[in-house]
């Protein structure tokens, strides 16, 4: 529950973040700002690692991480916060679609049909939200999709190929590979700099991804690591069904707007989700 209030109010922080700063800027900050807070804790667990860890440590890294980081500050600059977050309930279902391709998960009927059912809801939510067009949002809901498709990969990976590391060394580690490119890109390939000489107010902006950074993103990681590592992928990426309630819940407070209609459409990624997991727990 703990994790889910977490995350769910990271979208309100990324869109407080852009604010201030691009999207680009907000992608890479969460990163950079996410390296340097856990680069401390790398010295002493750099021994645990072995030659073929790296790889996957990378692939987590740049999937789990990285790419999701600009994926969500990107969309958000056309959706809203609470429609971000609903989307991002998709998550399990992407886990069980790359697990039967990828890790031999097994699945029934009513396993597809859930899927269906959920993508169908996340299609009608898509198309009524913000009394926008299905075509003008689409472009921007994509990238969440997709970063839900790279958090299903990473779930996998880490529970496949990384299990027996620490959490905090997984956390630590995929952010050491990512970590010094992002830097190189924010300080030569954006005017972040420039923007943070010239406009005082722009350090409450870097406060927001700040707390996105080091509780949102470095500390959650710590403990959904930990819960991929004790749990099956599925479950542990069912944490997702609380975070859309969250997102809505602060998305609300800030004012956007939300239509009964929008119930129907989360209902059903809702059940679409449950009948996904539901089959996955009774095999546990």
């Amino acid at each position: 529950m703990s994790l889910a209030i977490v995350w769910g109010s990271s979208f309100i922080l990324i869109k407080k973040g852009l604010l201030y700063f691009s999207s680009l800027e907000v992608g890479a900050l969460r990163i950079v700002i996410t390296y340097l807070f856990l680069l401390p804790l790398a010295a002493g667990r750099i021994r645990e690692l072995s030659r073929k860890d790296w790889k996957y440590l990378a692939i987590v890294g740049v999937v789990g991480s990285g790419a999701p980081a600009f994926l969500f500050a990107l969309a958000q600059t056309g959706i809203d916060s609470n429609l971000a977050g609903i989307l991002n309930s998709l998550t399990p279902l992407f886990t069980l679609f790359i697990g039967l391709a990828f890790f031999n998960l097994r699945t029934r009927w009513f396993n597809i049909a859930g899927v269906v059912i959920a993508l169908a809801g996340a299609a009608g939510l898509i198309s009524v939200s913000g009394g926008k067009g299905f075509e003008f949002n689409i472009k921007y809901a994509v990238f969440v999709i997709i970063a839900t498709i790279c958090y299903a990969t990473n779930v996998n990976v880490v529970k496949a190929h990384l299990r027996h590391l620490k959490s905090v060394t997984i956390t630590v580690f995929s952010f050491f590979i990512i970590g010094p490119p992002v830097i190189l890109f924010l300080l030569a390939g954006t005017p972040f700099i420039h923007k943070m000489a010239s406009d005082a107010s722009n350090l409450a902006g870097l406060g927001y991804l700040a707390l996105l950074s080091i509780v949102g993103t470095a500390l959650a990681l710590f403990a959904f690591n930990k819960l991929i590592k004790i749990a099956s992928p599925v479950f542990a990426s069912s944490v997702t069904y609380i975070i859309p309630v969250v997102a809505v819940v602060w998305g609300i407070i800030d004012g956007e707007p939300f239509e009964g209609v929008y119930a129907l459409w989360i209902a059903l990624i809702i059940i679409g989700v449950f009948l996904v997991n539901y089959t996955y727990r009774r095999r546990i």
